[in-house]
């Protein structure tokens, strides 16, 4: 299930054509359920690998926004990594009771709003499989830009539309999902950035770890037969093991006004 994907011949983007309300995507995300807390947390222990090189760059570690923070797994790697004035983004109510008693002060419900943050204030901004969600990602990059400490870094994590994994299980792959209202490619999700005026853009692949239950989640098999085959190997605890895979994910980071060496 998903909504009509409309693909533009410039820039690579398929995009949900026509959008639904901003109202009703707010609605439907205060509503929406969390059951993903396990691998939340494996996937931010991924996406906080790039952040040693980030912050070579980025002026300060005061300063940081997660958009679609979820429970807030990723605000625990900041934490770690010693970023402070740290805000988690998150539309729904679900995820922000589950994140743990430390982390939820940290964390404001509703959807990303700029006017909530001063100009030049933030050195790291981040989008984690959220940007695909964004009413208008466009507009969030830009004011992502504006938000932003000169030579600070916004890191996006999505889906990449052009992976091996998509190309092979077409229409069948979990990208196309009804919650997905633009899909990229490196070629689109480099050139969304750039035109927010974001520079020394770079777009690498990720390989995800999660446990083997959730893979076996993802594939598009009859649900009575993966029903018995995540619970089998839960029961021998094999579903249980970290597994790395290449499942068709893409890091893409910009930096503002970033001083040349």
């Amino acid at each position: 299930m998903h909504y009509r994907l409309i693909e533009c011949p410039s820039c690579d983007t398929l995009y949900a054509n026509p959008l639904p309300s901003l109202k009703h995507l707010a609605l439907s995300y205060h509503e929406a359920a969390f059951d993903s807390s396990e691998e939340a947390h494996f996937a931010a222990r991924t996406y906080s690998k790039e952040l040693s090189a980030i912050m070579e760059n980025i002026p300060d570690t005061q300063g940081a926004i997660d958009i679609g923070t979820g429970d807030g797994a990723f605000l625990e790697e900041l934490l770690k990594k010693g970023f402070t004035k740290i805000v988690g983004i998150e539309p729904s109510k679900a995820p922000i009771q589950a994140s743990l008693p430390k982390i939820r002060p940290l964390i404001k419900k509703g959807l990303f709003n700029a006017k909530s943050f001063k100009k030049n204030s933030m050195s790291l901004i981040t989008c984690f499989q959220t940007f695909e969600h964004l009413y208008d990602p466009l507009k969030t990059c830009r004011e992502a830009f504006e938000i932003l400490k000169k030579g600070g870094a916004f890191y996006i994590v999505c889906h990449n539309r052009r992976s091996l994994s998509c190309r092979v299980l077409g229409m069948k792959s979990p990208i196309f999902d009804i919650e997905h209202l633009q899909l990229f490619s490196p070629q689109s999700a480099k050139a969304m950035l750039a035109k927010a005026g974001f520079t020394e853009i770079t777009v690498k692949p990720l390989f995800n770890r999660y446990p083997l239950h959730y893979w076996l989640k993802l594939l598009p098999i009859p649900k009575g037969l993966k029903i018995s085959l995540i619970q089998f190997l839960k029961k021998i605890k094999l579903g249980y093991m970290p597994v790395m895979l290449p499942a068709g994910n893409m890091a893409v980071i910009g930096y503002k006004e970033l001083a040349a060496g």
